[in-house]
């Protein structure tokens, strides 16, 4: 098939290399010429384990291109998806429209024969009417359906994802639209479900699964701080809920909150959703100030560790806002760090690949260091705040000789307790003894 993609971003440009894989070819549109001259010539923009490989191999095979034109890259296609940011607002929460609608406007003219006019990014319920509005009002020739088709990718595993999925979701309001998608994801047809829905119910499916993926975080991390002041063992706890199949293991890690660009925007979009129909959505506008709080007082933890030390000096391993990505918005590991500059500490920082975002964000605020090593010398403590599966490896030994005090502060339960405190140091876990 033919298709176009809009926007470039953590969702757009794995979906396009993808879609490209599956052997479509593939038109990316991003309305920023250096990076579309960075995504011509083979490099990537974001971070994603295998996007790079993969994004060489179809430029090289002509089925995936990048522009910046309308004109060129949306005439004649079988479907054009929207892919752009949907921020949320500073004050409501609310997610904001301006960019769905501004590429709707731009691409309504060129709209060349039938086309599955696509929303892939995740928008409030009642967008697709109000694109559908938006098209036909700039092009009342154009022959086209709206369809809602939400992404599913883990930043960080978004190839994985898309190449194994468990479950497909269709918001299509017309037969014709259900055949065209089908026909695009027939490759994978054999590995996953896929189905269909009112195109209303689909634009909710995203949200209403990221608020319950939320609260279930945060869930875990109130059972987390029962656990410390009891002799019960967050771990275990976990592992045995895990085993209810109507629970299930994922998202009952403890930590310091969750972050990113999904997860807190679209509990407060969902969240303001309720709020304009005067639906008290009480558990998700608790667990959105609570997470908030939960990264204050996890910072509060590394203060009252440090008490009594003058200028003290942090040791920081991870920015990102979780492993496998180089995304450091609304990052838990940022949020702390901003916490704690507001006191007289002096901070190092190391992500393998997150610094050169976090680097835009803080600017000289902190030291960044080149090596996981590099980052301990003469720290008063060590912070781990993000997942990374190689700060579990660190060396016990080299971190203790490296340090001013051997004191681990692990919010992200990495280290095995008793390994960290026959090497000589005072550790401190989420939700563990």
């Amino acid at each position: 098939m033919n298709i176009a993609i809009i926007g470039t971003g953590y969702v757009g440009l794995p979906t396009g290399v993808a879609q490209a894989e599956l052997g479509h070819t593939v038109t990316c549109i991003d309305n920023d010429p250096v990076k579309v001259e960075m995504l011509r010539s083979g490099l990537p923009t974001i971070y994603e384990d295998g996007l790079e490989e993969l994004l060489r191999s179809n430029v090289a095979k002509g089925r995936l291109r990048f522009t910046t034109s309308m004109a060129e890259g949306v005439p004649g296609k079988d479907i054009v998806m929207i892919a752009v940011g949907t921020p949320p607002h500073p004050v409501t929460g609310e997610a904001d429209m301006q960019y769905i609608h501004a590429a709707a406007r731009e691409l309504a003219p060129y709209l060349d024969g039938y086309t599955a006019v696509v929303i892939k990014s995740t928008v409030p319920v009642g967008t697709g009417d109000a694109v559908d509005k938006i098209i036909r009002d700039a092009n009342p020739t154009a022959d086209f359906d709206m369809v809602s088709l939400p992404e599913f990718l883990r930043e960080g595993f978004a190839l994985h994802d898309f190449f194994n999925p468990d479950r497909i979701i269709v918001g299509a309001n017309s037969e014709r639209a259900k055949k065209t998608i089908s026909e695009l994801y027939a490759p994978l047809a054999h590995k996953t479900k896929m189905l269909f829905v009112k195109r209303q119910s689909s634009e909710l499916i995203k949200y209403a699964s990221n608020a319950f993926l939320a609260v279930k975080i945060h869930y875990i991390n109130e059972m987390a701080d029962y656990c410390e002041k009891t002799e019960a063992d967050i771990a275990e706890v976990a592992q045995g809920m895990g085993l209810d199949s109507r629970i299930g293991n994922r998202f009952l890690n403890p930590g310091p909150g969750y972050g990113g660009s999904c997860f807190p925007k679209d509990t407060s979009a969902m969240a303001y959703m309720g709020r304009s129909q005067n639906i008290d959505l009480t558990l998700i506008e608790t667990v959105l100030r609570e997470n908030d709080n939960r990264k204050l007082k996890m910072a509060a933890r590394i203060l009252d560790a440090l008490h009594g030390i003058p200028s003290p000096r942090i040791a920081i391993l991870g920015l990102a806002f979780k492993d496998g990505t180089d995304d450091c918005r609304q990052s838990p590991a940022m949020e702390i760090i901003e916490a704690l500059l507001k006191h007289n500490v002096r901070i190092t920082a190391y992500d393998p690949k997150g610094m050169p975002n976090a680097r835009l964000a803080l600017g000289d605020k902190i030291a960044f260091a080149e090596t996981m090593e590099a980052t301990l010398k003469d720290a008063d403590i060590l912070a781990i705040l993000t997942e990374w599966k190689e700060f579990a490896t660190l060396d016990l030994e080299e971190a203790k000789a490296l340090m001013r005090r051997p004191h681990i502060l692990d919010l992200r339960n990495l280290l095995d307790p008793a390994n960290v405190c026959a090497a000589g140091f005072t550790y401190q876990s989420v939700g563990r003894q």
